[in-house]
């Protein structure tokens, strides 16, 4: 008997249930990655695109402002809304914040300038204590004698509550303390966790710092002039050095020595015309990809090939059978069909500002595709800068209402529903990215791998059966065999 043909061709049979599990898992498979594949455009869309690259105010802004004469104690950056009046801008006293800066730290024996590496027991010398405590914005942080300068700036600036920053110069041995942020409100104060004012910690007495020396924030004193007319003058006192004049934002650096920063406003539409037209470039490419996904036919006599038929077929026409098997897979997705109607929306409410730009969309079977006038775009910037930019990037008093942050939201909302059903995840556009197990494609999952682990235990019984069935068969037969052999030998 060949038991291995007979036991073969009865598991064949069996296995087909087998097969067409491992078939839909197959399936399953492939539209989760087809999913992902989705999820990483709308990411790349959403968090480069949108938030990164075209929400941010310099990608449309065409005003520019440029400084002569005294340039180093202002920065200037032009706003949208800059109406173009000339100024000149002197800046008498520049903000600081509340900070203290200590003498030369010198270690107690040696008096050698302290490194990053010093102990602050090496500074106190011999009986130096255990601990040293300081007490600052309502922050009790504890040191150690064995704390070095570097770990010390470690603690300080890992402080959350205490919200200072912390630097040592190695060159001239001082450490610096200064308030996170400016204005008179973030001075650094002796305050225990409890809020409590102290007046003197073990720590500043280490460091020879008194209350006295630590400095409060001071405002900064800026005159700016109508460069067209020297009587239209206004002095502003900003907590952190800037200012907004004429649409300018002025960013004082250093004081100006009674020379002047002459501003003046120059418009250069180049930078806005080249990020409309690659946003309008970057649209139109996902909402091609995403029609493309849900459109896509689907060859319902491909189902995906088992080992077996791999096997006994060429490798390229089982490229091509699998490309067939996977096509479709999304055809009339509803999550997908759902952005892009929710995406054409928001373009049609915009359209009759946008088509004053010189931006329209196309006829109905190109899907939503957006088409630009760049000569219109260029001619209706020049006229109004500050017009574009409320229509893509929102008002300054509402800038969350503009059209790449509607579009924002909305995409933000299809990678959540993505993330629930094929558990993509909504910030890595990564195609590597692990999927989540418990959403609602990754619970199925692993009802397939519970049922196919099952079935194969069965298999693997029946196999095991089947061998023992036809084995004692076998044996029954070789021995009725032999036993007539030996009634007919016996006979003869």
């Amino acid at each position: 008997m060949d038991i291995d043909s007979m036991v073969k061709s009865m598991m064949t049979a069996k296995r087909v249930p087998l097969d067409k599990l491992n078939q839909q898992k197959q399936i399953l498979n492939w539209t989760r990655e087809s999913y992902r594949e989705v999820n990483s455009k709308l990411v790349d869309f959403r968090s480069n695109k949108l938030v990164d690259k075209y929400g941010v105010s310099s990608a449309l802004n065409s005003q520019k402002a440029t400084i002569t004469g005294n340039t180093s104690a202002i920065k200037a950056e032009a706003t949208a809304g800059a109406n173009g009046v000339p100024m000149t801008v002197e800046v008498k006293e520049v903000a600081a914040k509340s900070a203290f800066t200590t003498e030369a730290l010198k270690t107690a024996n040696s008096s050698s300038t302290a490194k990053s590496t010093t102990k602050l027991g090496d500074l106190f010398g011999e009986n130096a204590p255990d601990s040293f405590e300081l007490y600052i914005n309502k922050s009790t942080i504890v040191f150690k004698a064995s704390d070095t300068i570097s770990s010390v700036l470690s603690k300080l600036n890992g402080d959350k509550t205490a919200n200072v920053k912390a630097t040592f110069d190695e060159l001239s041995g001082k450490l610096t303390i200064s308030a996170k942020d400016y204005g008179e409100k973030n001075n650094i104060v002796q305050t225990d966790k409890e809020g409590n004012v102290k007046t003197s910690s073990s720590f500043l007495d280490l460091m020879k710092i008194s209350a006295n020396d630590i400095k409060g924030a001071t405002k900064a004193e800026i005159v700016v002039t109508s460069t067209n007319d020297s009587t239209v003058t206004q002095t502003y006192y900003p907590e952190d050095n800037k200012i907004t004049v004429n649409g300018v934002v002025v960013t004082a650096q250093a004081r100006s020595n009674g020379e002047g920063s002459k501003i003046a406003i120059e418009t250069d539409t180049s930078t806005a015309v080249t990020n409309i037209k690659a946003f309008v470039e970057d649209y139109n490419n996902l909402i091609s990809s995403l029609n493309s996904k849900i459109t896509e036919e689907k060859y319902r006599d491909f189902a995906p090939l088992t080992d077996e038929q791999k096997a006994d077929m060429k490798e390229a026409d089982v490229t091509n059978w699998t490309e067939k098997a996977k096509s479709g897979l999304l055809k009339n997705d509803d999550i997908i069909k759902g952005v892009l109607s929710s995406m054409r929306d928001l373009i049609t409410n915009q359209l009759g500002a946008l088509s004053k730009y010189g931006i329209t969309t196309g006829s109905y079977f190109e899907n939503g595709k957006l088409i630009i006038d760049e000569n219109k775009l260029k001619q209706e910037i020049s006229n109004n800068p500050q017009g574009i930019q409320d229509i893509l990037q929102g008002p300054s008093h509402a800038s969350d209402t503009g059209l790449f942050d509607t579009l924002s939201k909305k995409v933000e909302g299809t990678l959540d529903l993505l993330n629930k059903r094929a558990g993509t995840d909504r910030f890595s556009a990564n195609l590597t990215t692990t999927f989540k197990e418990e959403s609602v494609m990754g619970k199925r999952l692993k009802e397939y791998n519970t049922r196919i682990s099952s079935m194969l235990t069965m298999l693997n019984n029946a196999e095991t059966r089947y061998y023992k069935q036809f084995s004692a068969m076998e044996t029954a037969m070789n021995k009725l065999q032999s036993q007539s052999n030996s009634l007919f030998s016996t006979s003869s």
